[in-house]
C-alpha cells in the first residue's frame, strides 16, 4: 500500500498559484496510488507542552505518512518533523532557501560558482548610513551593483543601483532588514535559466528573457521558452540543490562571461505551472515519484 500524505500551503497569501501547486502535487500523487489531502498552514496548530508535542487539526484527521511542504512556515514544518513525519523539502532546506544570505553562504562553502557577494552587517533599528561601509562594498563589487533583501520572492526586493547615491538612498529605506550587496552580471541582464531539479536529475528547464527589466522573472514581465541545459549547467543546478539539502528545487542560473553560469537563487518551493506551460513537462510527477522512492 502506498503511503498517504498531506500537502501544506500558505492559507493567507492572495492569488491562486499556491493552491494550484498543491493541486498539481495532489494529482501527481493520485496517479501513483497515493492519497494526499491539501491543508492550509493556518488550519494546523503546533502544540507544545512539557509532556506534549503535536499537531492540533481542525478536522482531526489521521496524521500523514509524509508531507509535501509548499510553504515557508518553517516552524510548522519543523513541528511535523519533530513528531516523526518526513517533510519534503525539509524545514532546514526551506529555511536556507528562503534566506538569500544563508543560501549564498552554503553555496560559497561548497565552492559553487556564484556572483561575488557582501553581507551587510545586521542592525536592529535605523540610523545614519555608514558611508565607509558603502564605499567599501562599491570598491569590492563595482557599479552598478545589486542589493538584495534576504527575504523576498518573484524577483521582488532585488534592486539594481547605478551610483553611490542610489545605493545609499536604498540602504536608508531597507537598513532595518537583512540584505546583501552583490556583483552585477551584465551578460545576464534580463536573462536567466530556470532548471527544475528533482533528486539527481534536471527534469525540465526554460530560458527566461525580459527586454524591459534586469530581472528575468515572468512576474516581472519576462517571457519563457523551453531550454535544454548543458551537462555542466545541469550538474551545477543539482550540486546547488544538494548544497542546501533539498530534494527538489527550481535553480536560477545567471549567464556569466564566456557563457559560464553562476547560481543566482535556489527555490525550494518553486512554482511549476509556468514550467509545465513552457515545456509540457509536469515536475509534480517527478517530485512524487522521487518522494515515494525515498520513503520505500
Amino acid at each position: 500500500m502506498k503511503p498517504n500524505g498531506w500537502i501544506i500551503y500558505n492559507g493567507n497569501l492572495p492569488g491562486s498559484k499556491f493552491i494550484d501547486y498543491a493541486e498539481m502535487i495532489q494529482e501527481a500523487a493520485a496517479k501513483q496510488g497515493s492519497d494526499m489531502k491539501i491543508y492550509k498552514n493556518n488550519a494546523l496548530l503546533s502544540l507544545l507542552a512539557t509532556d506534549q508535542l503535536g499537531i492540533v487539526q481542525l478536522d482531526k484527521a489521521e496524521l500523514p505518512d509524509f508531507v509535501v511542504f509548499a510553504d515557508k512556515d518553517i516552524y510548522l514544518a519543523r513541528q511535523l518533523e519533530l513528531i516523526g513525519i518526513p517533510v519534503f523539502n525539509s524545514s532546514k532546506a526551506i529555511e536556507i532557501s528562503d534566506d538569500k544570505i544563508a543560501s549564498y553562504q552554503f553555496l560559497a562553502s561548497k565552492n559553487i560558482p556564484m556572483p561575488k557577494t557582501i553581507i551587510a552587517p545586521k542592525i536592529f533599528t535605523t540610523g545614519k548610513v555608514d558611508y565607509k561601509l558603502v564605499e567599501k562594498a562599491v570598491e569590492q563589487l563595482g557599479l552598478p551593483l545589486i542589493i538584495k533583501e534576504a527575504f523576498g520572492s518573484f524577483g521582488e526586493q532585488v534592486y539594481l543601483l547605478h551610483s553611490l547615491e542610489e545605493v545609499i538612498a536604498k540602504i536608508e529605506v531597507i537598513q532595518s532588514r537583512p540584505y546583501l550587496f552583490q556583483q552585477f552580471i551584465p551578460s545576464s541582464y534580463g536573462k536567466d535559466l530556470r532548471l527544475q531539479v528533482v533528486g539527481n536529475q534536471v527534469v525540465a528547464a526554460m530560458e527566461r528573457t525580459n527586454t524591459n527589466d534586469f530581472r528575468a522573472n515572468v512576474t516581472s514581465g519576462g517571457t519563457m521558452k523551453k531550454y535544454t541545459p548543458t551537462k555542466e549547467e545541469a550538474t551545477l543546478a543539482i550540486t546547488a540543490t544538494k548544497a542546501i539539502g533539498a530534494d527538489f528545487a527550481g535553480v536560477d542560473l545567471l549567464i556569466g562571461p564566456d557563457n559560464k553560469c553562476l547560481v543566482c537563487e535556489i527555490n525550494s518551493n518553486a512554482h511549476i505551472r509556468n514550467l509545465l506551460d513552457c515545456t509540457g513537462i509536469n515536475a509534480a510527477d517527478f517530485i512524487i515519484v522521487h518522494i515515494l522512492e525515498v520513503l520505500s
